[in-house]
């Protein structure tokens, strides 16, 4: 009890803000205060009261209704941790695809994990899950809307919907393409026109909404917008490309530009950017067609380094201890560097992971991912070199929980469960995605990369979105 009030008490300094004025209460329930949400980070939360102080504690020293509004969207990414289980965003809480989640079964009956339920109107397109505060958010192309969609994540009944911008037509499918993300009680959701909106993540009332073309000074590309937008304390960061600047920074709660990267104009490609701290300073890292670059929270360019992509580069960059790693598929490959000061130097670069758009994973200094030469990879992180290849069940999505890879087959939707080992492919199990869609482009596959959260592993085929339970 005086551990809560004492931690009530505890003031210092905050460089930012992020959410409105509510009610915290502790666990006991008998101390309470008035503050706003700055930030989580390794299970701590930082509040900012209306004096201008601020306090932290642990998440769990906080009332269970403050700790579900949190996973509601508390949660803020770069970096920070969520409540366990929930998944606020593109690749996860700390946009790595690792779930934290334990107990997860270690191998599937035949035939798969129970199928709990499947939502049929979901609508078109390619865009992913978010899952937060027992909510799933995903988006869907509804005739000749777009749409942001929430969904009980244990049931999967549709709870609201909000329009955010007109279609976007693609010979390889239409719709919406990228990732909602969930953050200090609001959604924000990218269109596959560039309409970025901001929602109440309860009401499903939109608060704001900006064009990155109109607005923002961007251009369309061949594959329309597909970067999912990371919110990092009081800022909402997307890449419009374009001669105002590849990299804008906007306010969280009003969607007014804080700064974008005029040094470099370069057009938006369809990776998304990620927040790293190095050297005891914040920092965000973006791939596009021609380069890698780190960008401070004022919008000056720190660093760039060439990346020569071809038609499309696609993968989020990975970061470790100051290293940085982008892949791309149309044989490019991928590139390491090491980051001192302004400087970028070449650690390699080679073909041994070139990753079209399944997504590679950092465990234990190995990177597991499908290369289009030579099939599941591992790959040595420091080094670059090829660890172990295995075709596998072919091309695919990855995401990793519970020191299991969960692969995702874009041909047929097999779905593999695979243990994390730098020995080689070792599945533990496997099943097909029942529900797929008719209505599915010709050209098009299976691209909705797997997520875990809460026990459960969502898929997604279109219109149909699909709920397994792993947990047993």
């Amino acid at each position: 009890m005086k551990r809560s009030l004492l931690l009530l008490s505890l003031l210092a300094a905050a460089g930012f803000a992020q959410a409105e004025i509510r009610t915290w209460k502790d666990a006991t329930g008998t101390h309470s205060v008035q503050a706003e949400l700055v930030s989580i980070a390794n299970g701590k939360v930082t509040l900012k009261r209306e004096n201008g102080s601020t306090l932290t504690m642990q998440v769990s020293q906080l009332s269970k209704e403050d700790q579900a509004f949190l996973g509601a969207g508390g949660a803020a990414s770069g970096g920070g941790a969520s409540t366990a289980g929930d998944w606020p965003q593109w690749r996860g809480p700390n946009r790595d695809d690792i779930s934290t989640e334990t107990g997860l079964l270690k191998e599937w009956p035949s035939g798969g994990p129970k199928r709990l339920w499947v939502n049929e109107d979901g609508g078109l397109g390619y865009a992913g899950f978010s899952v937060a505060g027992g909510k799933l958010y995903t988006m869907g192309l509804y005739d000749a809307e777009e749409k942001l969609i929430c969904l009980d994540a244990a049931s999967g009944k549709k709870l609201w919907d909000l329009t955010v911008g007109a279609i976007y037509r693609n010979g390889w499918g239409d719709g919406p393409r990228s990732t909602p993300t969930v953050a200090g009680g609001k959604v924000y959701a990218m269109g596959g026109n560039g309409d970025l909106v901001c929602v109440n993540a309860e009401s499903g009332k939109q608060e704001w909404t900006v064009s990155m073309t109109k607005d923002l000074g961007g251009k369309l590309q061949s594959w329309g917008y597909t970067e999912s937008p990371v919110v990092d304390g009081d800022v909402v960061l997307v890449t419009p490309g374009g001669s105002k600047g590849a990299i804008a920074a906007l306010d969280a709660k009003t969607g007014k530009v804080k700064w974008q990267t005029e040094e470099v104009t370069e057009n938006a490609q369809y990776s998304s950017i990620i927040p790293i701290d190095l050297g005891g300073k914040r920092q965000y890292v973006q791939l596009l067609m021609n380069s890698i670059l780190g960008v401070s929270t004022e919008g000056k360019v720190l660093w760039k380094s060439d990346f020569p992509g071809k038609t499309a580069v696609i993968p989020t960059p990975i970061h470790n201890n100051g290293q940085i790693y982008v892949a791309a598929g149309y044989g490019v490959g991928c590139k390491a560097v090491k980051i001192d000061g302004g400087t970028a130097t070449e650690v390699y670069s080679n073909t041994n992971m070139v990753n079209h758009h399944g997504g590679v994973i950092l465990i234990d200094g190995k990177l597991y991912g499908h290369s289009d030469r030579g099939g599941w990879t591992c790959q040595d992180f420091k080094t670059g070199e090829v660890v172990w290849q295995d075709k596998g069940i072919g091309k695919g999505a990855v995401t990793c929980a519970d020191g299991m890879l969960i692969c995702l087959a874009e041909n047929d939707g097999t779905v593999a469960l695979v243990k994390v080992s730098d020995k080689g492919w070792e599945q533990k199990g496997s099943f097909k995605l029942e529900a797929q869609s008719s209505q599915r482009n010709p050209k098009g596959r299976i691209w909705v990369h797997p997520v875990v959260a809460g026990g459960k592993l969502y898929l997604r085929d279109q219109e149909f979105i699909s709920c397994y339970d792993i947990k047993g």
